[in-house]
């Protein structure tokens, strides 16, 4: 069966999912986030099989997330090091993390982000970087950009129906 390429899409999602979808791809990425560079150490960190962590470094590599770098000559060898795009994968792991951590860590979080200065555990949270105020449902909102296409619009007017809806049915009607 042949896979859909998301690489064209109008959709922001859709075109992350394309570079980074496939499980094995953002393990990878957090290994890399944690220090890990080299082939051997991915390996068996990972214990993927070498052919499918060829390809899904080169895939890395070709999207931009991660540099190929030498590191020795003779025998020549190659590092994987993240790119400024690559670490700008950072807080969709740290989103991860968390999420994984509430949703399905009963015995509790296995890996968990602390304050470096404090020693205390910090919940990462998705704020806007313009004012900091965290993004929550109830204020924060999606609306079609610029580079809409009709479809991505009406997956907007769709949502936008739905919340309308939701704020309906919650508010008292005035009898």
């Amino acid at each position: 069966m042949q896979r859909t390429s998301f690489s064209d899409a109008r959709c922001p999602i859709a075109r992350s999912l394309e570079r980074v979808g496939e499980w094995w791809s953002i393990l990878i990425l957090r290994d890399a986030f944690l220090g890990v560079t080299r082939f051997d150490d991915f390996q068996a960190s990972l214990g993927i099989a070498p052919n499918m962590l060829t390809r899904r470094l080169r895939a890395l590599t070709e999207a931009g997330l991660l540099e190929r770098q030498r590191y020795n000559e003779k025998p020549p060898r190659y590092e994987y090091v993240l790119t400024p795009r690559g670490r700008d994968f950072r807080p969709v792991l740290l989103a991860l993390m968390a999420w994984g951590n509430r949703q399905f860590a009963a015995e509790g979080p296995a890996m968990q982000m602390i304050d470096e200065v404090t020693g205390e555990v910090v919940q990462p949270v998705l704020v806007d970087a313009k004012t900091g105020v965290p993004i929550d449902r109830a204020r924060h909102v999606m609306q079609a950009g610029p580079a809409a296409d009709e479809r991505i619009r009406a997956r907007v007017k769709n949502y936008q129906e739905q919340r309308a809806r939701e704020r309906a049915a919650s508010t008292p009607s005035s009898q």
